[in-house]
Order: structure tokens, then sequence, then C-alpha cells
């Protein structure tokens, strides 16, 4: 059985720790110090999952709204990310000691071991007419035996607590980015939800944590490292990577070439539901990075399924217009838009990637 609360586990260490020191009959010819080895303050019992509040976990340490990781709990952060009406995200990881993830390929779900934790934070900055920072919600994935399993914690106004709610909701934030104002319904999801983009046939995946999205450098407290030996060296991760990993790429990065940046952000942002086994696989495209260098795959000159006026093709050359892809990107009318969850308002700077990449194709449809 998975140990069940690793709370005891410090509780015995802390007394083994005070009765050795406590000890009259010490051998002092000893050269060596006892030193303990540091355990992690995160508090799990998979049982019990989920707890009733946030701070239950002792995922970080002090002001709770200042996200300050604990020993174990691991920042990353995917090269490209996931679009959410513009929320910002601190994601982190978190496992038992003794265990370790596998690499399962460049483009594969890394295979993380039972009681794994997944964290992700949205939150806003310049939330108006304060200009303050607002975290709206945490969510968390489990890896249990038998799958993933959702919580998700709802931040209170005070930002000094978040309860546990898979219900839904709604709540309205009005925040500036890049100095335009903007304001979205932001949209809590329900179990429900949750699983419609997390979806593997019956069971639930992560979505981000994949060689392909981890391998770069991510700023640590102690310094830059790429992010997939960080997990090495944490202990997280197995040491068998290969020598080279097919990598996305930053979608917002200019320099790159514009099939990458679109590719990349297919990947994360689509990819999820246009994959086999996924919501959407019935949609004629699969859009994971690995698949999406296919034309046919990523939707050029492929026939539409869905009867929208002026629309030819998913993706049309050099007619932005007429290309199911960039319409359904492009519009907030809920029958239309996509993804179906997870935004409310359009992705502007997306927006404009896509047109450009369909009107620099030269390809012509049959």
């Amino acid at each position: 059985m998975i140990k069940k609360l690793i709370r005891i586990t410090n509780i015995v260490l802390l007394f083994t720790l005070l009765f050795s020191c406590s000890n009259d009959n010490i051998n002092t010819d000893l050269d060596e110090t006892f030193i303990p080895i540091p355990v992690s303050p995160v508090v799990l019992d998979i049982e019990s999952f989920p707890f009733n509040t946030l701070s239950d976990y002792n995922f970080f340490e002090g002001d709770i709204k200042a996200q300050t990781p604990v020993l174990g709990v691991i920042p990353y952060k995917p090269i490209s990310t996931l679009f959410t009406d513009y929320a910002k995200k601190k994601r982190f990881i978190w496992m038992p000691s003794d265990v370790k993830a596998t690499y399962a390929g460049d483009n594969e779900i890394i295979n993380f071991p039972v009681g794994t934790i997944l964290i992700k934070s949205f939150y806003y900055d310049n939330v108006q007419p304060n200009n303050s920072t607002r975290i709206i919600e945490t969510r968390l994935m489990l890896k249990k035996e038998d799958d993933w399993h959702f919580a998700d914690y709802i931040w209170n106004d005070a930002q000094t607590e978040a309860a546990f709610s898979l219900e839904g909701s709604f709540t309205n934030v009005d925040f500036l980015e890049n100095g335009v104002a903007k304001s979205t319904n932001y949209r809590i999801p329900s179990d429900v939800e949750c699983f419609t983009c997390h979806k593997s046939e019956t069971n639930s995946v992560p979505i981000g944590v994949r060689p392909q999205n981890l391998n770069s450098s991510y700023i640590y407290d102690d310094g830059s490292q790429n992010q997939l030996e960080r997990l090495i060296a944490q202990g997280y991760l197995e040491d068998n990577l290969p020598a080279t990993i097919n990598t996305v790429v930053d979608w917002s990065d200019e320099t790159q070439p514009i099939d990458l940046r679109v590719r990349s952000y297919l990947d994360i942002n689509c990819a999820h539901c246009h994959s086999d086994l996924a919501h959407c696989s019935y949609r004629p495209i699969r859009l994971a990075f690995d698949e999406s260098e296919n034309e046919t795959n990523i939707g050029i000159c492929v026939d539409p399924d869905t009867d929208i006026p002026g629309i030819t093709h998913i993706v049309a050359p050099s007619l932005k217009e007429r290309s199911t892809m960039y319409f359904r990107m492009n519009t907030n009318a809920e029958e239309f838009r996509m993804p179906l969850l997870g935004r409310s308002i359009i992705h502007q700077e997306a927006v404009v990637l896509i047109g450009e990449w369909i009107d620099g194709l030269t390809n012509e449809c049959q």
C-alpha cells in the first residue's frame, strides 16, 4: 500500500533524531556526524483526497498567496503554454519519496508514479480597479492506482485560503494585459469539464508534462537549469533520457520558423482534444506536435466537417477567411469557438499567428 501519511514519516524521523541526540552513550569515536535526510513537509493521504482546503496539503511556505513552494515541490513551465483567457499560471510537481517517474517518449506523458501531484494556480496581475494580483483557482491532479483524479480549490477574496469545489462556476475579472483593458467572465471548470479536456478514452491524463514540452531551461531560486535535468537531479525522473528530444518551440518567439510556432501552439492548445481517444477524436485532424507535420493532419486542404457559410477547408491555403481553423479561433460565438472550454475571449496574438501562417501557404487544393 502507498505510504498513507508522509506527516507520520516526518514525526518518526524527528523523534529518532531527538532520541539519538539525547543518548549519553553515543560513540564519540565515530568520525562522521549523523545528518538527517531532509523530508518534504507536504501532506498526502491518498484515501482522504481531496482535502477540504489547499493549505491542508502544505505545498507552500509562509503566506500561501505568495505560492512559495516547500521542499520537494518543483516549479515547471511548458515551452509553449495553454491559453486561458490571458490568465497567468504557476505550475508545480510533487512526488513521494523513493519513487521515480520514467521517460515514455518525446511526445508521451511522463510516466509518473502513484502519489504524484501536479499543481497549477491560475491568476491575474493588474486586476482593476487597484492593479492588484488575484489568484482565481488552484487545480490539482493526483495519480492513483486506477487513474489521475481532479481537485480544484477556489480562492477567497482575501487571498488567504482556497476551498475545494468541482461544481464549476464563473467569476468576472477586469484586468490590463500589456496596458490594454480586458474583461472576462472566467470559467472555473466542473469535474465533467476537467475530464473533457483531459480525456483519453475513459481515463484522465495530464496535458503539458511531456519531454517535448519541458526540454528547456527554467530559472530556479539557485540558478538556471534544464527542467528535465532538474527532475533527474531531484530524484523525480530516471536518468535514461535519449540524447536528443524532438522539442516544441515557444509559439510567441518570432525568431522561430512560423510553421514550428503554429504546430507548437496547436499542440498545447488543441491536441488534447484533437487526438485519438480524446474528446474531438471524430474530427478529421490530429494536432499533436509529432503528427502535425503531416499536411492532412493539420487540416491543409481538408474539407470541413461542419457547414459554415464561406468556409471551404479546415485550412484553405492563402485564404484565412475561408478556413475553419481561423474562423473558430477568431469568434466568441459559443456554438463555433475553439477551444470549446477554457476561453471566453479571443486570443488575439494567436489569431494573428494562425492568419499569417495560412495566408503564407502556397498549396493548391484539388
